[in-house]
């Protein structure tokens, strides 16, 4: 699993694992999903990052595990 931010897009991705993208789908506006061709969702991807939290620090990202 990666997660990557990328400043200059203003996007979060997250890439479940490395099979092959054979559709994406935007399922809200601004969040896209990548699919296998399983239809499995192998990635995920916010846009417009900053406008959907006005607290939001990407040098400093919290992972947590329950």
């Amino acid at each position: 699993m990666k997660l990557r931010v990328d400043r200059e897009a203003d996007a979060l991705y997250l890439r479940l694992d490395d099979s092959p993208i054979v559709e994406s789908k935007e399922v809200s506006p601004g969040v896209v999903l990548d699919y296998n061709a399983s239809i499995e969702v192998v990635g995920v991807e916010m846009l417009r990052l900053s406008k959907r939290s006005t607290d939001l620090n990407l040098s400093t990202l919290q992972f947590e595990t329950v």
